[in-house]
């Protein structure tokens, strides 16, 4: 078992930066994935990081403004956010899966944080 609980995110104007980040507390040796949420809209990936911390895996759509991170000294997976876009608004989510690879779907993730809302205004 894996508990998740995110921080960060906010209201912030295009081509500001954020720093959402999310905590583990139980069993912690999980791949870890970011996905987001916008209104009326399907889950979608954004960012992917081994156990390890070694390999990331990013959408398209967020490559080069968004970095996957974790200190597993601390139990925590950030995002880091830049140049941000009013199409990033969104409830992000970190997620977990038990498996070893990295992946973007969403259903091989077992648990998941609450989400936290980004909002990018223009």
């Amino acid at each position: 078992q894996v508990q998740l609980v995110q921080s960060g995110g906010g209201l912030v104007q295009a081509g500001d930066s954020l720093r959402p980040s999310c905590a583990a507390s139980g069993r912690t040796s999980y791949t870890m994935g970011w996905f987001r949420q916008a209104s009326g809209k399907e889950r979608e990936f954004v960012a992917a990081i081994s156990r390890s911390g070694i390999t990331t895996y990013y959408a398209d759509s967020v490559k080069g403004r968004v970095t996957i991170s974790r200190d597993n000294a601390k139990n925590t997976v950030s995002l880091q956010m830049n140049s941000l876009k009013p199409d990033d608004t969104a409830i992000y989510y970190c997620a977990a899966r038990a498996a070893v690879t990295t992946s973007s779907d969403s259903y091989s993730y077992d648990y998941w944080g609450q989400g936290t809302q980004v909002t990018v205004s223009s």
